[in-house]
């Protein structure tokens, strides 16, 4: 059953006391800092990165990949009616794995995702199937007898994003990709650097210990009254910066100011880090949020030597997925910007030398109905997710490839599928091959335990 997240964050705090540190408060400026004591750097050339690729609205899984055997594409076609995509614009697009899914199942990207075609045909991206939160193995029986633990709030944006994010509904303060990082805050030399996010606030990156540091696409967030003369004046300015750094006996004032002051030292040394770097050669939709947010990972991944860098969990994200209407017209752009901002990501760690040290993958509140709405879907539970990188085993799917069927024996009504895998075993994969040993995989994840299979092998 569930453990308490917050008995398995102490226990991992207490575990590493060398670590002893603070979660600091939010400066209004958006910066959170790690107030934890320095740890020793990793060795050189001994870099990992993960980075989690959030579609915030509940991607339509039905038209991202796109069953094309002539049976399971009779009943998608017949489920989905006007929404269907064409089988004729499939065919560029179909993938052949080195492993044959059951039954002669076959599935196609959808068309706009045609740049990330090669990557598949190279080994380098992997499709994960029918993945979603879970307490603990369900059938669809279970489900609707509720016999068995269940996510809680089903179907529901904010609760599903962060299940999805934290394995713990919606008020959770950490996430699992900040429990990561506390445990694996000793491979870098600057733990403040350890979980990054050029997205705003999300509980992903949030741990115990690691708390995120929150970036824009320019780089550093600077504290504007004192980086330049505050209303014309270097006095004004000079005293703004005494007043939020100085020392108090007030203890929240005092450890304000320490955050403060992390801040700012943190600020300039990524402004100056980033400073010193070469042009990247890969370009990078300048028109796309997405992947202007990469290549500030990538701009950041390629510094990491000067951040003190060796471990580390970065978060990206993109809007608009909840397309209850016009999903027609409106998925089709999603999902380009996607696979074109992943492929400038992926290209970028090539031409960094890391491709085989970073691994993207993609998550999402959760999949939608594969019945249509008439215009849209709607809210849905299981979805697949795309895990890309130069040490993925791709070119192959992993998990259950689900019955294309409405009220089938896979989904819990309108083509919401019921996950054969979940998040606890896809978090779990990746928290392995970052570094995360097999005593401490419950403390990222505390489900895991109630999974015979830990690692799903993608990675």
């Amino acid at each position: 059953m569930k453990q308490s997240a917050t008995n398995l964050a102490r226990r991992a705090f207490l575990r590493r006391a060398a670590l002893t540190g603070a979660a600091g408060a939010a400066a209004p400026w958006a910066l959170n800092l790690s107030l934890i004591a320095e740890a020793a750097a990793a060795a050189p050339g001994d870099y990992k990165a993960l980075v989690c690729v959030f579609l915030y609205g509940g991607n339509d899984y039905g038209n991202t990949l796109v069953p094309v055997d002539a049976a399971s594409y009779a009943s998608y076609s017949t489920i989905r009616q006007s929404l269907a995509t064409p089988l004729a614009s499939l065919a560029a697009t179909t993938l052949t794995p080195t492993v044959a899914l059951p039954g002669g199942r076959q599935y196609a990207l959808a068309p706009e995702m045609a740049p990330l075609k090669p990557l598949w045909d190279q080994g380098r991206l992997a499709v994960q199937l029918n993945v979603g939160p879970l307490v603990q193995p369900t059938t669809v029986a279970q489900y609707n007898a509720r016999s068995v633990p269940l996510p809680p709030k089903l179907f529901s944006h904010n609760d599903q994003q962060s299940i999805w994010q934290s394995d713990l509904p919606e008020g959770a303060s950490t996430g699992w990709g900040g429990r990561i990082g506390d445990l694996l805050l000793s491979g870098n030399g600057s733990p403040v650097f350890t979980c990054i996010s050029v997205t705003g606030n999300a509980v992903f990156l949030s741990g115990q210990s690691a708390v995120q540091y929150q970036v824009g696409t320019n780089g550093a967030v600077a504290i504007n009254g004192i980086s330049r003369a505050l209303y014309g004046s270097a006095t004004a300015q000079s005293a703004l910066r005494t007043l939020i750094t100085s020392g108090s006996a007030h203890l929240f004032e005092s450890e304000y100011s320490r955050v403060t002051q992390r801040s700012i030292t943190a600020e300039a040394q990524v402004t100056a880090a980033l400073a010193k770097l070469p042009t990247l050669a890969t370009t990078f939709d300048t028109n796309s949020s997405l992947a202007q947010q990469l290549r500030m990972v990538a701009r950041l991944i390629a510094a990491r030597a000067d951040l003190g860098a060796g471990r580390q969990v970065f978060m990206v994200s993109l809007g608009g997925f909840d397309l209850h209407d016009n999903l027609a017209d409106n998925h089709p752009g999603l999902l380009a910007n996607v696979a074109q901002s992943l492929v400038s990501f992926h290209g970028a760690m090539g031409e960094l030398g890391v491709a085989d040290r970073v691994t993207t993958f993609t998550a999402s509140d959760f999949g939608r109905t594969l019945s249509s709405n008439g215009d849209g879907s709607d809210h849905g539970w299981g979805s697949h997710h795309l895990v890309l990188g130069g040490a993925v085993q791709g070119g192959r799917y992993y998990g259950t490839a689900p019955a294309v069927a409405v009220n089938g024996p896979d989904d819990v009504g309108q083509g919401r599928l019921l996950p054969t895998t979940s998040v606890d075993q896809f978090a779990g994969t990746l928290a392995t091959w970052l570094g995360v040993g097999a005593s401490d995989l419950a403390l990222v994840v505390p489900n895991i335990g109630n999974y015979s299979q830990r690692n799903l092998g993608f990675v």
